[in-house]
């Protein structure tokens, strides 16, 4: 596919008369890995529902796949995983296949019954997450980390172009964080899928990111992983609003287109 997956222009947002984003300009291109950090409260989670067509800008445009955010025929081309803790009941009784083919239902309508080819997607989808043995689990049976996966295998299963998570290992120790992020980058890798990832781990995700975005409310930096790894700590401790410091761990890679 030619062209940006994500476009936002000049963009500006506000709950009332409480500005919360101002003037961001960002654009995600197809294959990229881009991670989203910045504090508390700096305005990534309203970027993300700006992204899904839940709000609309105050000011400026938000375009996917060349349409604005919302559009309804740009759905099924985006998966979307939520901070678990926040969207789930882990007493469900489903099963990790269910799960999965649940993720169809953008692509097959809320009342058709699944098919043999849904139930294919579905297991490639578990395969690609390193989750094909557990098709007959009950997901409440899983630790914290393979759901994650599961729920990952549910949004790919309708094969989307553009992955975005928001705080996605959030109850998740880091041991398994640092896992479920190499398991992330190969799927970028190997699948070619866009990826926006919301997080407050910097050092793992900005390892192993292509770009990198600084959000406090306005865009403080958005680049290659290269660039962003030149930046001092007084830098990002400065957008922050409070002392922050990075330990790189990985050593060249990424873009910096």
């Amino acid at each position: 596919m030619q062209g940006s997956l994500v476009k936002l222009t000049d963009v500006s947002f506000s709950y009332g008369s409480s500005a919360v984003l101002k003037d961001i300009t960002f654009t995600v291109n197809p294959g990229e890995f881009w991670a989203l950090i910045g504090p508390n409260g700096s305005g990534k989670s309203t970027l993300i529902k700006l992204l899904l067509g839940l709000l609309k800008p105050s000011r400026g445009t938000v375009e996917l796949f060349g349409k604005p955010a919302g559009d309804p025929d740009r759905k099924e081309r985006i998966g979307y995983v939520s901070q678990k803790s926040a969207s789930f009941n882990s007493g469900f009784p489903a099963t990790v296949l269910e799960v999965v083919k649940s993720g169809l239902t953008v692509k097959r309508g809320l009342f058709r019954r699944f098919t043999e080819d849904d139930s294919k997607a579905a297991r490639r989808a578990l395969q690609a997450v390193g989750m094909e043995d557990f098709t007959g689990r009950n997901i409440g049976e899983l630790s914290g980390g393979q759901q994650q996966r599961v729920f990952i295998a549910r949004a790919l299963a309708a094969e989307p172009e553009l992955l975005i998570m928001d705080e996605p290992t959030v109850g998740i120790d880091q041991q398994n964080s640092a896992s479920f992020y190499s398991m992330l980058e190969e799927l970028n890798r190997e699948h070619g899928i866009a990826i926006i990832l919301v997080s407050h781990e910097i050092d793992l995700v900005t390892d192993l990111a292509s770009h990198v975005a600084c959000l406090n409310h306005t865009m403080h930096f958005h680049g290659g992983r290269r660039d962003f790894a030149k930046l001092g700590d007084r830098d990002l401790s400065k957008w922050y609003g409070h002392p922050v410091r990075l330990i790189h761990q990985k050593e060249g890679g990424g873009s910096d287109d």
